[in-house]
């Protein structure tokens, strides 16, 4: 179970929800942190369906980081046979140079809280590389726990694992 414990008061960041006017930025950031990159109808078919669960990371005036999600129907990553409403972390990413400040953490977080809270999600999940480290132990610190793996996930042959948590 997660729990939302936001300390940024300190921070030189806003979070809110993405506006249409930030798609461009969005698929910006998604191009230069991400090997995987999406349309712009993608982007905003989610922003549309989902725009609680779409948001962005603002520093004066420029987006600097995202996270966006979508609901799905699945079998439980936690419990056998038991199908939940689950939020899917489809895509996070931050600007190189906003790195290190909590971004991520606070994205992540805010969007968990609007899976659960407005979407009344029962769970969340992801697929991360194997190899990035630095995420999979921001997701495990968050209680995200590794549930699968999904065999050459990535378009380059790369292994994901499947991380879950429950809300």
């Amino acid at each position: 179970m997660f729990i939302l414990e936001e300390d940024n008061n300190d921070r030189d960041y806003v979070i809110r929800e993405a506006e249409e006017d930030d798609i461009l930025s969005v698929m910006n950031i998604n191009r230069v942190s991400l090997p995987e990159n999406y349309s712009y109808s993608f982007f905003y078919s989610i922003l549309k369906s989902y725009p609680k669960a779409f948001l962005v990371a603002e520093f004066d005036g420029v987006v600097g980081g995202y996270i966006m999600s979508r609901v799905e129907h699945i079998f439980s990553k936690f419990e056998k046979l038991r199908i939940k409403r689950a939020g899917h972390i489809v895509s996070i990413a931050v600007l190189p140079n906003y790195r290190g400040k909590g971004v991520g953490r606070a994205l992540l977080l805010r969007c968990l809280e609007a899976l659960k809270s407005v979407y009344r999600c029962e769970e969340a999940f992801l697929e991360v590389r194997v190899s990035n480290k630095t995420a999979i132990g921001l997701y495990e610190k968050i209680g995200f726990t590794i549930v699968d793996v999904a065999h050459r996930y990535y378009i380059d042959g790369e292994d994901a694992y499947i991380m879950a948590i429950k809300l």
